[in-house]
């Protein structure tokens, strides 16, 4: 028997029923745009073979969507009582689990519980393939994206609905004022492609900003060029803490007592780099220079 969809009279019958009401401070904005939320699965373009994860399952209306195209589909949702809904409303998925946990284990790791369960069911397989798609709340979506990118495995594609702003730092280019450290991680390893922008409407409840879908793939050939990935990581975002200072005074900053000024002049002159060149205008292949060659000398010095 498939779910009941997600209309806003659906939701609010539902929610008046078992005396809920939707967290503001868990981020829940549920998508009743019935198109939109197809859109949301079709882009997402999951295949039989797929071990979907789903970070945020709501009333489970998303998770209906992906179950019958996918493998598996592994869903988590941090609160008990929404846990409890969409157990009931998905009961009948048998290729669904529902974890009932935060997705994040502190601000730089994913749960190693949920990890763990994503590699067991991409196990049954030599062609299963690790894609996530979500309504993410807005309260973790950069770390969970982040982190997704950091931690093993990685997904092939991440298709996810997020704030609209956080959507233009990942799709950022240099020397615009959203280009940022997240800009640069995801660049590293993925593309990115702003998919639809969706206005507040089309949530209940309605948040005050305008949200985007956005699709991420996932490029083995760009993270080989990452040769030690979270101390590049690390890098950007310490750098970047410095982003309105030049290139030449963010490396002092950052590397104090480690890199002498003099050892800086000479790194920047050897990658020609302009005397008051900033973070913010270098390419992903630029940042990825500095981060070998900044390693190197920091090594040599020390």
């Amino acid at each position: 028997m498939q779910p009941p969809r997600q209309t806003l009279s659906f939701l609010r019958r539902r929610f008046e029923d078992v005396g809920l009401e939707p967290s503001k401070r868990q981020g829940q904005n549920f998508l009743i745009d019935l198109n939109l939320l197809d859109l949301l699965a079709d882009r997402a373009d999951v295949q039989p073979h797929d071990v979907v994860l789903e970070v945020g399952t709501g009333t489970g209306a998303l998770t209906a969507l992906l179950a019958p195209r996918a493998a598996h589909v592994i869903s988590v949702e941090i609160d008990p009582r929404m846990h409890q809904l969409a157990s009931e409303e998905l009961i009948d998925l048998p290729n669904v689990t529902l974890l009932n946990l935060d997705a994040l284990a502190g601000k730089n790791h994913l749960a190693p519980e949920l990890l763990t369960l994503v590699k067991e069911y991409l196990a049954a397989g030599p062609e299963r393939r690790f894609k996530v798609v979500a309504n993410l709340p807005y309260c973790v979506a950069t770390p969970v994206i982040s982190n997704l990118l950091l931690d093993e495995p990685l997904p092939a594609t991440m298709t996810v609905t997020i704030q609209k702003e956080l959507g233009e730092r990942i799709t950022a280019v240099p020397g615009t004022k959203d280009y940022s450290a997240l800009s640069i991680w995801v660049q590293s390893q993925c593309t990115a492609e702003m998919v639809r922008v969706l206005p507040p409407s089309v949530f209940w409840p309605r948040p005050k900003v305008d949200s985007a879908i956005i699709h991420l793939t996932y490029l083995p050939e760009r993270r080989a060029l990452l040769r030690d990935v979270a101390g590049f990581h690390d890098f950007v975002r310490s750098l970047f803490l410095y982003r309105r200072k030049s290139l030449r005074a963010a490396l002092v900053n950052l590397f104090k007592g480690r890199l002498e000024k003099p050892a800086v002049d000479l790194l920047l002159a050897e990658l020609a780099f302009a005397d008051q060149a900033r973070a913010e205008e270098l390419t992903v292949e630029q940042l990825l220079r500095l981060f070998e060659e900044t390693k190197l000398r920091v090594k040599v010095e020390g």
